[in-house]
């Protein structure tokens, strides 16, 4: 009988040390791109940079029509201008050229940094969601689905994270 107690007391403690481990490594994946879609806050963002890159773009096109009148100027006014008048203004408008051609790359950096500004929450609260949302049900691992091309079998963690963030 005291055999039999030990026997039955060690299948339960190695059951329970065997669910231990397995819970802990429990395997889930999500699609983090589609959380960040799904959240009001992107939507907000998405707003957001477009208003910045339009205003970004019609202030571009301002200094071009700017430049164009000025130099449609010189032309006009260059036959009654003294010869260093002319070499001046010339000056002056290569240096507006000169600052124009470089325009475009600085619009694609100030949108790749009010891009990352206004992303940069999002991701966060996406994360701390995701890592919430396995810690709770006991995920020891969450893989982004987007970055696998084999991978064990796993679940997706999309609808609780979804739930958790009160999305539908």
């Amino acid at each position: 009988m005291k055999k039999a107690f030990t026997l039955v007391l060690l299948a339960i403690v190695l059951t329970t040390a065997g669910n231990r481990v397995l819970a802990q490594n429990k395997i889930g994946h999500i699609a983090l791109n589609e959380v960040i879609a799904a959240m009001p806050e992107a939507k907000k963002a998405d707003t957001i940079l477009q208003q910045f890159r339009d205003a970004l773009y019609q202030a571009a096109q301002d200094k071009q029509s700017a430049f164009e009148d000025a130099v449609a100027k010189f032309y006009k006014d260059s036959a009654t201008m003294t010869p260093s008048v002319k070499e001046v203004k010339r000056k002056t408008l290569q240096d507006q050229m000169t600052a124009m051609q470089g325009e475009d790359q600085r619009i694609q950096q100030e949108l790749q940094r009010k891009q990352e500004e206004v992303s940069t929450p999002i991701q966060k609260k996406a994360l701390d969601a995701v890592t919430a949302v396995a810690k709770e049900a006991g995920y020891g691992y969450v893989l982004v689905k987007e970055a696998l091309l084999v991978a064990p079998p796993s679940d997706d963690l999309l609808p609780l994270v979804k739930k958790k963030l009160g999305l539908k």
